[in-house]
């Protein structure tokens, strides 16, 4: 089958793709109770940080089995680059000292929008322009999930 794929036309991104969201794999060894809860204790560190830097309209959304790059995505807003700024820093700091080493940060130079990639969580910061736009409740909110029957013909 391997073989098959690596004849067809597209890049391996495309074919990814073409796909959809593969499902996360459970941590071997860990049980998924245990990972949970590891997932509930870094999202509450995320929020009270977040929230102890005056975020604005913090939301979390749990993406387990919709999205193959996390399981969950917090978007908070900010008013200023600084602002925006000492949070993506101190968040950083706070999930380095309950064990999460490998914390990527894009955006963090100033810009309307910081991603905070924690592994497991997302983190958005944006600036209320810029959330708007993107809008990243509407896409991965659980209102798209709800299939909306078509009306009838009359």
């Amino acid at each position: 089958m391997l073989a098959e794929a690596a004849k067809a036309p597209g890049t391996p991104r495309k074919k990814a793709v073409a796909a959809g969201p593969r499902v996360r794999k459970p941590k071997i060894g860990v049980p998924a109770a245990d990972q949970q809860d590891r997932l509930d204790r870094m999202q509450a560190v995320i929020v009270e940080s977040l929230e102890s830097d005056k975020a604005e309209a913090v939301v979390t959304l749990d993406l387990a089995g919709r999205a193959a790059f996390t399981d969950r995505m917090v978007i908070a807003t900010g008013l200023a680059d600084r602002q925006i700024s000492a949070m993506a820093l101190h968040l950083e700091e706070k999930l380095h000292e309950i064990g999460i080493k490998r914390v990527q940060t894009e955006g963090s130079g100033g810009s309307d929008w910081v991603l905070i990639d924690a592994g497991d969580i997302v983190v958005h910061l944006f600036k209320p322009e810029a959330r708007a736009l993107y809008a990243l409740e509407k896409m991965w909110g659980p209102d798209l999930d709800e299939h909306v029957d078509a009306p009838a013909p009359a």
